[in-house]
C-alpha cells in the first residue's frame, strides 16, 4: 500500500480533523509502523457510536498499516463516577467492552488501564508529576470539560487529576498518533502543547466525527477552538436509550426507533438520519439503495453522500423511505454483534 492510500484511510469519514496533515504526512514517511491510541471509560453498554463508528476508524488505522491500541480507562471510569464507582461492574464490563471491539477490530491492542498502571509503576506517576509541573489550575479546570463537567464547586480532587492522567496515558503507550471523537479534542491540545516541554514526542491528533442521538438537536453553539457548529446534548448516548441504537437491540427496536428519529424533509443539516448514512452505511457499504414506490420514482442508489444530501434537499427522497432504508442497513451492520452477544445483555446491564 503506498503512502496516499494510506493517508486516504486515516483522513476518509468519519475523521473530521486532523493535527496536523503534514505531521502525519511526515510521521507515515519516516515510521513503518506509527502507534496509535484511543482511550475509552467503561460507561455502559455500547451503541452506534461508541463501538460501530469508533470500530470502523480503528479499522481504517489498521488498514493503514498502524499499531493500535484501544485503552480501557477504568480508573477513568471510577474517577469520573461512572457505573457509580462500582469496581465489580467497571471490571466486568471492561471484559466486555474488550470483547466487543476485539469482534469489530480485529487485531486492535487491548490494554487496562489498572494493568499498566501497576506495570510501570514510578515511572507513571513520574511522568505524570513532571507533566503537572506544566500545567496550571486553570489550565486543568479548562480541561475538564472532556469529562463534561463544567462546574468547580462540583468536582472531587481525584477529578483534577484526569487529564493529566490521559495524557500519561498516552506517553506510556509511546503513541505516534492520538485518536478520538472532537469532544475529546482538548486534552489532545494539552498533551501537544506541554510534551514538547518536556522533550517527549508529540503525537498527531485525530478527531473523529460525533454520531449524534436521533432526537431533534436542542442547542448549537459556535466554539472557538472546534472547527464549525458542534450540537449541544445531542450526542448518541447509552443513557438516552431512546435516542440510541444500542449494538443489542432487536431489529424490531432499530426499526421502531428510527422510524421515531428526528428527520425533517427537505433538511440534511443536523439531520441524524441523513448522518447514519454519511459515517456508518456508506463507510461500509460502496452503494446505498433506497426502495420507493414506482410512482415516485421507483429504486435510487447512492454511492455517495452528496448526492443523497443534494436528493433530500429538493424533496425528491422522502424521510419515510429513507428510514426504511436505514433501518436495513443498520440491522446488516450490528447483527454480528447482536448475535455474538446473544443471551448475555441482560447481565451486562447488571
Amino acid at each position: 500500500m503506498d503512502l496516499e492510500e494510506r493517508l486516504s484511510l486515516v483522513t476518509r469519514e468519519p475523521t473530521e480533523e486532523i493535527v496536523t496533515k503534514d505531521e502525519l504526512y511526515n510521521l507515515f514517511l519516516n515510521v513503518s509502523v506509527p502507534k496509535h491510541y484511543i482511550g475509552i471509560e467503561i460507561s455502559g453498554l455500547l451503541h452506534l457510536g461508541s463501538l460501530i463508528l469508533t470500530g470502523f476508524k480503528i479499522n481504517d488505522f489498521i488498514k493503514a498499516g498502524v499499531n493500535c491500541t484501544l485503552f480501557l480507562a477504568d480508573w477513568h471510569t471510577y474517577i469520573n463516577n461512572k457505573l457509580g464507582g462500582d469496581w465489580s461492574k467497571i471490571s466486568h464490563l471492561s471484559d466486555y467492552y474488550a470483547e466487543a471491539f476485539q469482534l469489530v477490530c480485529p487485531g486492535v491492542n487491548i490494554v487496562l488501564g489498572s494493568n499498566m498502571y501497576r506495570e510501570r509503576g514510578y515511572e507513571y506517576w513520574n511522568d505524570l508529576i513532571l507533566f503537572g509541573k506544566h500545567l496550571t489550575l486553570a489550565r486543568t479546570m479548562r480541561s475538564l470539560t472532556i469529562m463534561g463537567r463544567t462546574k468547580r464547586d462540583s468536582l472531587d480532587f481525584s477529578q483534577l487529576l484526569y487529564p493529566s492522567m490521559q495524557s500519561i496515558d498516552i506517553r506510556s503507550l509511546g503513541s505516534d498518533i492520538v485518536h478520538a471523537g472532537m469532544d475529546q479534542r482538548k486534552i489532545h491540545m494539552l498533551t501537544r502543547e506541554i510534551f514538547p516541554k518536556l522533550g517527549w514526542k508529540m503525537p498527531v491528533a485525530v478527531h473523529h466525527h460525533l454520531l449524534p442521538g436521533l432526537s431533534e438537536p436542542c442547542q448549537l453553539e459556535m466554539s472557538s477552538s472546534t472547527p464549525g457548529n458542534r450540537k449541544l446534548g445531542s450526542k448518541m448516548s447509552k443513557s438516552n436509550p431512546g435516542s440510541s441504537i444500542l449494538v443489542h437491540d432487536d431489529e424490531h427496536t432499530i426499526n421502531r426507533k428510527i422510524g421515531m428519529a428526528y428527520c425533517p424533509a427537505g433538511v440534511s443539516k443536523n439531520n441524524p438520519i441523513v448522518e447514519l448514512v454519511r459515517y456508518i452505511i456508506l463507510h461500509e457499504f460502496s452503494e446505498f439503495e433506497v426502495e420507493r414506490a414506482s410512482k415516485y420514482g421507483g429504486t435510487i442508489s447512492y454511492n455517495n453522500y452528496a448526492q443523497l444530501a443534494i436528493d433530500f434537499e429538493n424533496r425528491l427522497l422522502h424521510p419515510a423511505d429513507l428510514k426504511r432504508a436505514v433501518s436495513n442497513y443498520l440491522n446488516k451492520i450490528i447483527e454480528p454483534v447482536r448475535q455474538h452477544f446473544k443471551g448475555r445483555e441482560p447481565i451486562l446491564e447488571n
